[in-house]
């Protein structure tokens, strides 16, 4: 996706990182072991990663109507939401019952009216000259081309024993409820259930039940079952881990499928987001042969199995393909002259080389690792995005928060964080900010026992020092120029000393020259490294007679231990 670049590729960063977002951690007077950060410290650190439109676009796409506004939809009435109103007109129930001859009693034209109005960026308004109608009819016909694999009947037109109305495959979707050879009350799917990590501590799976596949899209497993719970129900993840039957037995078993189609999962866009061409690839993507059309949502739902010139006459593809072929001509859906039906010549998203990209834009947050100067412990108080899953998402309001105050504390040796209000924020005289966005002063002089951080100010001697960065124990008399205080005004007084008389050095006896020392040269099987030295980048030691070079700073870390991302590389 080609945006503003935001993403730096963690091993193709710098250890030593600078952040233009100020981060000020206070020492928490609650807990010794703690800091405090700021609301608006916060709050800036997420808004400069997410400047992006797209991620309010995104986060627009997933919101949601209370499920008391959806149950009271029905077919035809005035108060239904306009959404709603769009699809009965461009979709109505004659094409509806047209393409479900053969489908569960589960599937209903009213269950798919209410699946709708849950998201109301599905057949939403476009207000920039777009064709909202026909972005509609377009994302209901790509939808049941997937239905049409994905839950259908899959039987040949001429079988008459087995069709005997003579139906078209892509006339047979929404045959199944469950995935063939499950029953309600039979555990299965669970793999992963149980396992100390994140997903299940999120979304922990319910004894006695299986989370098999489920509903249009035939939704699977309990990360997604908690997740989609999550969306359903404001933020419950429980209700559909403990009553996965209702993705099969209400209108959730087609909401599922229109929640998948407006999801992004980077770096995939979401399907609506093909259609609509308000994703834009970038030339990544063009390089690997993504661009529009109905093979791009092909390669988000099943890319690498279906996509590649390996499987170009594979099954499922091949199905899909013809499905979406024969539902585009019967609703005359225009193909535009760069969209491609195929994906055989696409590589599948998951096999996009991402190293060091910037224009893909990511959603999930985990911590920021690298290491920050001028904050306390070197540590950054942040978290960054990151191309993998994780407990926290940039589309979901608060996680932000939630992120970098889990993940710290969470770690062993790691300090705790908690987020307040700016008026809790106290400066290091234990003052309040002054609110008029000047650096307030030290009235009292420099504390040798104080935390002082970049930009706090302090008189000595009538002199006023600034904080380069975070220090505590540094005195800014003696700091020296490259210290971390730097002058901001007044004038240094050196000391008055009185003058010491010449000392007469006695002439030294006269000598033969000594020859001069040669080192020995080091042995190859010993170690020149030594864990209390601090070694900086380009530095070389041996140990058993390898040689180590250092990537960056670095103090105690065995060169021997073999870390793949550590701080030494054999030189």
């Amino acid at each position: 996706m080609k945006h503003t670049a935001l993403f730096t590729a963690l091993f193709g960063a710098s250890f030593f990182a600078h952040s233009a977002i100020t981060m000020t951690p206070q020492p928490d007077p609650d807990n010794a072991a703690g800091y405090i950060v700021s609301q608006s410290e916060i709050a800036a650190a997420e808004a400069a990663q997410t400047s992006d439109p797209m991620y309010a676009i995104w986060s627009q796409a997933l919101e949601t109507r209370p499920n008391a506004t959806v149950e009271a939809i029905d077919e035809g009435i005035a108060t239904n939401p306009i959404n709603v109103k769009r699809v009965e007109r461009v979709f109505p129930r004659s094409d509806w019952d047209f393409l479900t001859h053969m489908a569960a009693p589960e599937y209903t034209y009213t269950r798919f009216l209410r699946a709708i109005g849950k998201f109301p960026a599905f057949c939403g308004d476009y207000t920039d000259g777009r064709d909202s109608d026909a972005i509609c009819k377009k994302s209901i016909i790509t939808a049941f081309a997937h239905f049409s694999q994905e839950t259908g009947g899959h039987i040949a037109k001429d079988n008459i024993s087995d069709n005997p109305l003579a139906l078209e495959e892509w006339q047979q979707a929404l045959v199944h409820v469950r995935e063939m050879g499950w029953i309600e009350g039979q555990e299965g799917y669970t793999t992963g259930c149980g396992q100390d990590d994140w997903q299940n501590k999120r979304w922990p799976c319910s004894a006695g039940q299986g989370y098999f596949g489920r509903g249009a899209k035939q939704l699977s497993y309990h990360f997604n079952y908690g997740a989609f719970s999550e969306v359903m129900y404001a933020g419950d993840a429980t209700k559909l881990l403990n009553e996965p039957a209702l993705v099969a037995d209400s209108w959730l078993n087609l909401a599922s499928a229109i929640w998948f189609f407006l999801t992004p999962q980077a770096p995939k866009p979401a399907m609506l987001h093909v259609i609509d061409r308000t994703w834009v690839p970038s030339q990544r993507e063009l390089d690997a042969g993504i661009g529009y059309g109905f093979g791009t949502t092909i390669n988000i739902i099943n890319g690498g199995i279906e996509c590649g010139e390996q499987n170009k006459t594979k099954g499922q593809p091949v199905n899909r393909i013809r499905y979406w072929e024969g539902l585009a001509a019967h609703y005359e859906i225009p193909i535009a002259a760069d969209e491609v039906n195929t994906c055989w010549q696409q590589l599948p998203f998951g096999s996009l080389n991402l190293q060091g990209a910037t224009d893909v834009l990511y959603t999930n947050w985990d911590g920021n690792w690298k290491y920050y100067s001028d904050r306390p412990g070197g540590y950054s108080f942040e978290c960054e995005l990151v191309g993998y899953q994780t407990a926290y998402s940039a589309l979901e309001k608060g996680d932000y928060e939630k992120c970098v105050t889990n993940f710290y504390g969470s770690h062993a040796g790691w300090p705790t964080v908690r987020v307040v209000p700016d008026a809790d924020i106290t400066n290091p005289d234990g003052g309040t900010d002054n609110g008029n966005g000047e650096t307030p002063t030290e009235p009292n002089g420099w504390s040798e026992t104080k935390v002082y951080n970049t930009g706090d100010q302090v008189v000595v001697n009538g002199v006023t020092y600034q904080a380069k960065y975070w220090n505590q124990g540094v005195n800014p008399a003696t700091a020296g120029e490259w210290g971390a205080w730097t002058l901001v005004s007044g004038q240094v007084t050196p000391p008055v000393t009185e003058p010491t008389p010449p000392v007469t050095e006695p002439t030294p006896p006269v000598t033969e020259p000594t020859p001069p020392v040669t080192e020995p040269t080091p042995d190859t099987g010993s170690s020149t490294w030594l864990a209390d030295k601090a070694y900086t980048a380009g530095e070389q030691v041996i140990i058993d007679g390898v040689r180590y070079q250092a990537k960056y700073w670095t103090q105690g870390d065995d060169p021997a231990a073999n870390k793949q991302w550590g701080p030494w590389k054999k030189a």
